[in-house]
């Protein structure tokens, strides 16, 4: 039986020929299988089928049927022992979709060479597809609106808005944040008109609430000053404005005004007398300096409990500002005497000389020669005596003639710039030398210059000379 074994020749080093050959057996119906192959399996502790060294595995290992175990086929393979040997075991079968190599099985079958790349390539198309979906916009972006797109380019620091950091000074609170603009979805009150008296001409001008303080800031404050007093003047002068127009306060204006551009309520320099004289004069730098304090502050007023306060304010202090109650007989929370230390160093008529005669003292206290001999046991000079002064260091009552009078009275009555005064008789004239200029209530005005030469903001000088007041924005106050 051993001549008609049928042995078929493996060609090692052309898997491709055996591959075609074993096909073709396949179809014929022949089953390649080897008691030889069977027994060096079982020699093998690897369960997957790895052949002896020297033989290359096949590319492809036919199923065999276990009805056809009888049926044996002989490997030409050298050596005795291996003729000889018997399976005793059943075939062991390789599936088709494996493919022997090396002691480990292939992660790829042999008819899909292909398959790595395709995996490749999915996970490059899969890791280019994420970020891209993740970046696409979910909503439309809605642009900010002008007036935070500035205030969006800034350091987020805690800086108030339009004002620039400075180094805090011991003393002095933290500078409150300037309220910032509503946004796009709270509407805006349209801004109001001031309507303003004018005395030269007689005739009452209306215009934006902006550009009126632009004409009051321009008239109040030498535009001279540092830009931080020029901003502090700005949210004092709004602040006045906007308390009348919420109370819908005409006083002391002729009918159809809301005020005058007198002193009474604010000094006020037209647009058109700005542009035609300011312009003409070389002060165009000056102009656009005020305007920008204007733009820096725009809208911001200061408030008390939530509404606007009474921001009084003066040129000159004595070195301390005034109670309200000692100038106008009625306390204000927000208007305390406060320290004013730097009028005296910067203020060029901190102290002012006029000399009057007795006669002009006389009449304009409203004082008889009479009544004035009787009190001075008939001598020709008046008696003078101070009877008490205010906390701001100005004289409160004072004794003329025998007649008791206020500081405030005696200034008003005889033109002094302040109600702390000195005097001297000399001759049938009194000369009256005052410290300061203005009622002293509220905002020095030279003081907040030399705050600012200090390096502090609008918002710490306010804070110093306005007791205990916050910040509002106009526009929500008044609508």
């Amino acid at each position: 039986m051993k001549d008609s074994q049928v042995r078929i020749r493996i060609p090692i080093h052309h898997p491709k020929e055996h591959c075609q050959a074993s096909l073709a057996e396949e179809r014929s119906g022949s089953i390649a299988t080897s008691l030889q192959k069977n027994k060096l399996m079982q020699q093998q502790p690897d369960t997957r089928g790895t052949l002896p060294t020297g033989v290359k595995p096949n590319r492809r290992t036919t199923a065999m049927p276990s009805a056809v175990n009888s049926v044996e086929t002989a490997l030409p393979i050298a050596g005795a022992a291996a003729r000889d040997t018997r399976a005793a075991t059943p075939l062991q079968v390789t599936l088709p979709h494996l493919r022997p190599s090396a002691g480990r099985t292939p992660r790829w079958g042999s008819r899909r060479p292909w398959l790595p790349f395709a995996a490749m390539a999915g996970v490059l198309v899969l890791a280019m597809a994420v970020p891209a979906l993740m970046a696409w916009p979910r909503q439309t972006v809605q642009p900010l609106p002008p007036s935070s797109r500035t205030a969006a380019a800034a350091a987020p620091s805690v800086t108030a808005k339009g004002e620039t950091p400075v180094t805090r000074l011991p003393g002095v609170p933290p500078i409150p944040a300037v309220p910032a603009a509503p946004a796009r979805s709270v509407p805006v009150a349209a801004e109001p008109d001031v309507r303003v008296y004018v005395t030269s001409t007689g005739r009452t001008e209306t215009l934006p609430l902006e550009q009126y303080i632009v004409g009051v800031v321009a008239a109040e404050m030498p535009p001279s000053f540092e830009g931080e007093a020029l901003k502090a003047q700005a949210i004092a002068a709004r602040t006045f404005i906007a308390r009348r127009l919420l109370a819908d306060d005409t006083s002391g204006a002729p009918a159809g005004a809301d005020v005058t551009d007198t002193v009474k309520h604010q000094a006020y320099i037209s647009k058109a007398k700005l542009t035609r004289e300011w312009g003409r004069s070389g002060k165009s730098a000056e102009l656009a300096k005020i305007q920008q304090a204007v733009r820096d502050t725009k809208d911001t007023i200061m408030v008390y409990e939530g509404k606007p306060i009474t921001a009084s304010f003066f040129s000159t202090s004595n070195g301390y500002t005034e109670n309200s109650e000692d100038v106008w007989a009625k306390p204000v929370p927000y208007l305390r005497s406060v320290s004013s230390p730097w009028d005296k160093q910067l203020a060029p008529r901190y102290t002012d000389t006029v000399t009057l005669s007795r006669q002009s003292v006389f009449d304009r206290l409203g004082l008889s020669r009479t009544a004035i001999a009787a009190s001075t046991g008939g001598g020709s000079m008046p008696e003078i005596r101070i009877l008490s002064k205010t906390e701001g260091h100005r004289i409160k009552k004072i004794e003329v003639g025998g007649s008791i009078f206020t500081g405030p009275e005696i200034r008003n009555k005889l033109g002094l710039r302040s109600a702390e005064f000195t005097w001297k008789a000399e001759g049938d004239r009194i000369a009256i030398t005052t410290y300061g200029y203005g009622h002293g209530v509220g905002m020095s005005q030279w003081g907040a210059n030399g705050m600012a030469k200090e390096g502090h903001t609008a918002t710490q000088i306010l804070l110093h000379y306005y007791t205990g007041i916050s910040f509002a924005q106009a526009s929500r106050i008044l609508s």
